[in-house]
């Protein structure tokens, strides 16, 4: 019954869209292709101020993978990690998701690979890159295109939403697997 309305809502969702916010956009009078081509400029605009900062985190994270800290500080962290019940080989992708989604796709990519896609290590690799978000990328990007000085409290939530997710990522999997 629900798996029926969901693939029901899935066909229909995108279509359904495509036309209704033209439609609604045309009964309410406004121009909407004016206003789609607007739109289209400020997003160009914005893709441009965020370059500098885009480079910046880029270059950061290649610096950190290339010369072996990741290593060290897995190595180093392996018995608090095996007391836990947090798999050490996930915890350079609990580290890297935060600073970049290529980067944290790519280890995850090489995890299943390396452990199969339906190991547990597997199954938690996806569900962590999956329930965590890219959160130094977001930052230093749009609050640097929208040149944010004080981001107050964002990057402690932040952070602090990535270790949740990464911790109830293993939890979860361990449960359901």
């Amino acid at each position: 019954m629900i798996r029926a309305a969901l693939e029901a809502v899935s066909l229909w969702a995108f279509p359904v869209l495509l036309v209704g916010i033209p439609l609604v956009g045309m009964i309410r009078k406004v121009k909407v292709y004016d206003v789609f081509i607007e739109g289209a400029k400020e997003g160009f605009n914005v893709a441009v101020r965020i370059i500098p900062f885009l480079v910046g985190i880029l270059v950061a994270i290649g610096m950190f993978r290339a010369s072996g800290a990741m290593d060290l500080l897995t190595a180093g962290l392996r018995p608090l990690m095996q007391a836990t019940g947090f798999p050490a080989e996930l915890f350079p992708l609990a580290v890297l998701r935060p600073l970049s989604g290529s980067g944290s796709l790519a280890l995850s990519t090489d995890i299943i690979k390396r452990y199969g896609a339906d190991s547990m290590i597997g199954r938690m690799a996806a569900t962590l890159y999956g329930s965590s978000e890219t959160t130094f990328y977001v930052l230093a990007v749009y609050f640097g295109a929208v040149s944010v000085k004080r981001t107050r409290h964002a990057l402690p939530a932040a952070l602090i939403g990535d270790v949740v997710a990464a911790i109830v990522a293993v939890a979860v999997c361990a449960w359901m697997f």
